[in-house]
């Protein structure tokens, strides 16, 4: 049985930017910042648009953004 403990990890942002996202996120239905970062990461993961279809240009193009900001 996987420890609970082992089912979540830590990421770390710039603090100025979680207090922004904090600010943005009182306006919508998501409950804590975590929530709302794990909707964003599930969404970018996928793969897929709202119309289902697979947008890997855009998700390469998220990933030259994190790799140039030095997350990647």
């Amino acid at each position: 049985m996987e420890k609970k403990s082992n089912r979540f990890t830590t990421v770390s942002i710039p603090k100025r930017l979680a207090d922004r996202t904090k600010k943005f996120i009182e306006k919508t239905g998501f409950t804590s910042l975590s929530s709302f970062v794990e909707y964003l990461l599930r969404e970018i993961a996928s793969g897929k648009n709202e119309y289902g279809k697979e947008e890997k240009e855009d998700l390469e193009g998220v990933e030259e953004k994190l790799r140039r900001l030095g997350y990647l």
